[in-house]
């Protein structure tokens, strides 16, 4: 059981991370620096946690914040571009704070043992489940408690007004802007939100692997933040959770005994995916699944968007 209490905070995990890619997706912005957030979650609470002995909740809540104000810091003069170049600008951002972790050094010795970030050599010792008696399951539930509540938070934003308004700014700036509404304030806000989400991913992510290092926060791991909303789609938060089962339970932990014959299957299955969800033929008989999975609504929904 230990291996798919194992498996469930890991779609967990990465369902936070598709979220947080959402969040920026329905603003009309595509967003590289998911990873980045992710890593100043992972770093931040695993000191806390490590070195400033806090609790778990407070040790997220506070990485919640300080992802919050380093995206809407990186959001603010990014957004003012648009298409490739805030692309490229964002994936800068994301290598710098790769690079900047690889780096930084914030150890110390406790019981003979090296704790804290160490540059290259990542920041082991991130044990506050073990050493508080915490046991997987329990350790899942966090991580399904806290990923619900998010899923939950973002599907009655979706209905209120605020949701509409990025959903406006996302299908024409001008249109929403000519009615009043501040495009930059949008748009960080989106952010910001993003990167509240992908630090509460990332410290979870932390806590859960006790070892992390500047490789994990790669470009890799960009690209699954982006391809997680993009294949569920963006007409609700829930598209994220079901890209990342199929994606992390199917495709990843399913043809793990394919070796590395899976990379290539993995990009390939998504490329058929979404090129045949949209044949016509197929279309019909997928959107009659989707009625049967999540209602009649949110199909009309999905011809929407």
């Amino acid at each position: 059981m230990d291996y798919y209490f194992g498996l469930a905070q890991t779609i967990g995990i990465h369902t936070l991370l598709g979220l947080s890619a959402y969040c920026v997706l329905i603003a009309g912005q595509v967003s590289l620096a998911q990873a980045g957030f992710f890593a100043v979650g992972a770093y931040s609470a695993g000191m806390l946690t490590v070195l400033g002995g806090l609790h778990i909740l407070p040790a997220l809540a506070v990485a919640a914040g300080i992802g919050a104000v380093v995206a809407g810091a990186v959001g603010f003069p990014a957004l003012r571009v648009k298409g490739l170049m805030l692309v490229v600008a964002t994936l800068a951002f994301g290598e710098t704070v790769r690079l900047f972790f690889f780096i930084f050094s914030l150890g110390s010795m406790k019981d003979g043992v090296q704790i804290g970030p160490s540059g290259a050599e990542g920041f082991r010792q991130i044990r506050y489940f073990a050493e508080n008696g915490w046991s997987v399951g329990a350790v899942a539930i966090l991580v399904w408690a806290i990923t619900a509540a998010v899923l939950l938070g973002l599907w009655a934003l979706d209905r209120s007004r605020t949701g509409r308004v990025l959903r406006a700014v996302g299908r024409d700036e001008v249109a929403a802007q000519n009615v009043g509404v501040d495009i930059t304030a949008v748009k960080v806000g989106a952010m910001a939100l993003g990167g509240a989400i992908a630090a509460i991913g990332g410290g979870l992510y932390a806590h859960t692997t006790t070892h992390i290092e500047h490789s994990q926060f790669g470009v890799a791991l960009a690209a699954f933040a982006i391809a997680y909303p993009i294949l569920g789609g963006l007409s609700s938060p829930f598209g994220s959770l079901y890209a990342a089962v199929l994606i992390q339970g199917v495709m990843i932990e399913g043809f793990r005994f394919l070796g590395d014959w899976r990379s290539l299957l993995f990009g390939l299955i998504i490329i058929l995916f979404m090129n045949l969800r949209h044949a016509p033929g197929v279309a019909i008989r997928y959107r009659a699944l989707v009625r049967k999975v999540r209602g009649d609504h949110w199909v009309k929904r999905d011809a929407q968007c």
